[in-house]
């Protein structure tokens, strides 16, 4: 990035002035609230997302924005929300849900599972979803607890709505048993049955934050493509934090891109991106 965001439009005129220095405060500040990195090539991404944020407020600046963040606490939740980046689908590498399954087939004492990532909803319902079954009932012991520092994808997960090429890949059994069909106008949409959703409680949690609302005990921990948007120091810290939720034989599952060869006091590998605790409880 040059002395502008300009610099990498090919030279469109922008409608608000964005300079290396924005763009490195804006940076520095989300790493303060929420422990996120953000690479040099996100400038456009910042500019698009926050500039929405500057047109609502009705402000000229960069500057004028980050000068009105810091003076107002509740647009914290808007700069988060327009920063988090929320990629999911139903079933995301499949190869965990047939290890959980398996796992839960296995060990009938497991009464917690936390989705550290549960943007939109997609994990978390797939996670229900492999419950019931393994269960043959919506009616298990097992709590699972779904969680993001996005506000916005927590209310869209709550409400279980997605377009109907969502589930367009899921077996007819899966989308016979826990999705109904849109009429009339919904047409193109599908809900996630009552009885999966009241399977799964959403939280809003910031994993940097010292306090975590989860049960002194969590058997089971989907975090999944979130530590790489974290410093290496901010990544051992909240793994070590959530092994220490972990019983000795409780599972955590990363994401394909994520790896903990450098956490072998914390964590051992059992397979494709899932760890069991070293030290638990």
């Amino acid at each position: 990035m040059g002395d502008t965001v300009a610099d990498r439009h090919d030279g469109a005129a922008l409608e608000f002035t964005f300079s290396r220095k924005d763009f490195d405060k804006v940076r520095t500040t989300l790493y303060g609230m929420a422990g996120i990195r953000l690479a040099d090539s996100k400038d456009s991404l910042v500019y698009s997302r926050l500039a929405r944020r500057l047109r609502a407020l009705r402000l000229n600046s960069f500057n004028h924005y980050l000068a009105y963040l810091k003076q107002h606490k509740e647009e914290e939740e808007h700069f988060i929300n327009a920063l988090t980046t929320n990629l999911t689908s139903f079933f995301r590498e499949g190869h965990h849900f047939t290890e959980l399954g398996k796992y839960l087939r296995l060990h009938r004492h497991v009464k917690t599972i936390w989705c550290a990532a549960s943007s939109t909803g997609e994990e978390p319902y797939s996670i229900a979803m492999t419950v019931a079954q393994a269960y043959g009932t919506f009616a298990s012991p097992v709590n699972i607890i779904a969680s993001d520092i996005d506000s916005n994808v927590l209310q869209k997960a709550s409400n279980g709505v997605y377009r109907k090429d969502a589930v367009a890949k899921l077996p007819l059994e899966l989308k016979r048993q826990f999705f109904h069909r849109g009429k009339g106008a919904h047409s193109d949409k599908v809900r996630v049955v009552p009885e999966l959703r009241r399977m799964v409680e959403f939280k809003q949690i910031n994993l940097t934050h010292e306090r975590w609302p989860l049960p002194e005990q969590v058997d089971i921990i989907f975090c999944r493509n979130v530590m790489i948007y974290f410093d290496k120091d901010t990544q051992l810290k909240i793994l070590r934090k959530m092994v220490g939720l972990m019983p000795a034989d409780g599972r955590y599952f990363a994401g394909h891109s994520e790896n903990f060869n450098m956490a072998s006091n914390l964590v051992r590998p059992l397979g494709q991106t899932v760890y069991q605790p070293v030290k638990g409880r």
